[in-house]
């Protein structure tokens, strides 16, 4: 079985909640969220709800994709890719995080060809950047154009890195991303194993300068979402069973994820102990976002309450921590149907848009599609107005 089949569609089918990736047998789940405490604030959640309007197709980003995907300029570049992180670096340039991606030439008639593991010329790395500057992309890969890594390097053939949310810190990019192992030969013999942060320079995006150990002790896949709030950096995970997914939280002192965490708790109070971080809500994806939104916060999420959903809903809250209520339908993703489907999708909230801009990733059952159609393995990308 090849390095594309193992990695991609595994990612792909757990992350709608049909399955889970095993998870340590010593990853005892934390202690729910009581009711009572949740009733108790509902009320207050409500005041700062902001309600969605509408969502609508963000054009730029819509075009900007697709033309530096279909441009064959260069054949060392990305053409496709899921996971669709971002964050503004200084100089005003936007930095594009991506998990398992595409390189390579696009054909005529809008198909590619086969990854090299299946004895074509496409390059699939697990995890990639794409730097935008006055509305031009460029790729960020380590190695060479005609041999190209993963900018975050895997430590054997058995073992890769997904990314998730980036944050910076006094000018250094930190960006988050879970180890993933194969513990044997069959099509489900995967695992999430640990997670880490890797920093790396502005100017030096193709390997990082240092990677450290993130907590990983309790089956939370840290961060699905950062958030600077307040004078800390809060880190949201999810603790994935397949269905359902659970929201968790922690937060950390300043801007930088190397300083000392603590964990939300059942009772709204704060552990240093990450045995003690309790789930706030269910029904989120594996990525998801939470974003300040007027004088409320909303967490933009692919519903997981259903399984394949196409549907992108949103929730709101007074504070960052919680909790997070009054479920509004954002929008129905149309590519849903057959055997593609659409998963993950979170906001973007320093890149520029009309309204909140929302992204979300679409993907193939049949790992042929990804061949025969560019267009279906790239993310799509929304403007979210709120009244």
């Amino acid at each position: 079985m090849t390095r594309f089949r193992s990695a991609l569609a595994p990612l792909a089918i757990a992350l709608i909640g049909l399955t889970a990736a095993p998870q340590p047998s010593w990853a005892a789940p934390p202690k729910p969220v009581p009711s009572a405490v949740q009733e108790q604030q509902v009320t207050t959640a409500s005041e700062c709800a902001p309600a969605v309007r509408g969502a609508t197709t963000n054009a730029r980003l819509t075009s900007l994709f697709t033309t530096y995907g279909n441009d064959n300029s260069r054949l060392d570049d990305w053409t496709g890719a899921d996971g669709t992180y971002s964050l503004k670096l200084p100089g005003g340039k936007e930095l594009w995080v991506f998990s398992d991606t595409f390189l390579g030439k696009v054909n005529p008639d809008g198909s590619r060809p086969p990854v090299v593991e299946e004895g074509g010329s496409t390059v699939f790395l697990n995890n990639s950047f794409a730097v935008e500057r006055d509305g031009r992309l460029s790729t960020i890969h380590d190695g060479t154009a005609a041999k190209p890594a993963a900018v975050m390097p895997p430590r054997d053939e058995n073992h890769w890195f997904w990314a998730g949310d980036a944050t910076l810190a006094g000018g250094v990019v930190e960006v988050t991303y879970q180890e993933y192992e194969r513990f044997g030969t069959g099509a489900w013999d995967w695992r999430w194993h640990r997670n880490v942060v890797a920093r790396f320079a502005p100017g030096r995006l193709e390997k990082p300068i240092s990677v450290h150990d993130l907590p990983s002790g309790h089956g939370v896949s840290w961060a699905s979402a950062v958030l600077k709030d307040g004078g800390y950096t809060y880190v949201y995970g999810v603790e994935d069973l397949g269905s359902p997914k659970y929201m968790h939280l922690a937060r950390v002192k300043g801007e930088s994820l190397l300083g000392s965490w603590e964990y939300r708790k059942a009772d709204g109070t704060w552990s240093r102990n990450e045995a003690d971080s309790a789930r706030v809500m269910s029904g989120v994806a594996n990525e998801y976002s939470i974003s300040k939104v007027g004088s409320g916060y909303v967490l933009i999420t692919h519903d997981t309450t259903e399984a394949l959903s196409p549907n992108i809903v949103a929730y709101s809250s007074c504070s960052p921590s919680g909790p997070f209520t009054g479920k509004q339908h954002v929008y129905t993703t149309p590519e849903t149907g057959g055997n593609i489907f659409t998963y993950n999708a979170h906001a973007h909230p320093d890149v520029k848009g009309d309204g909140l801009v929302v992204s979300y990733n679409v993907n193939s059952f049949v790992n042929t599609d990804h061949y025969r159609d560019v267009s279906i393995y790239r993310p799509r990308f929304l403007d979210v107005t709120f009244q």
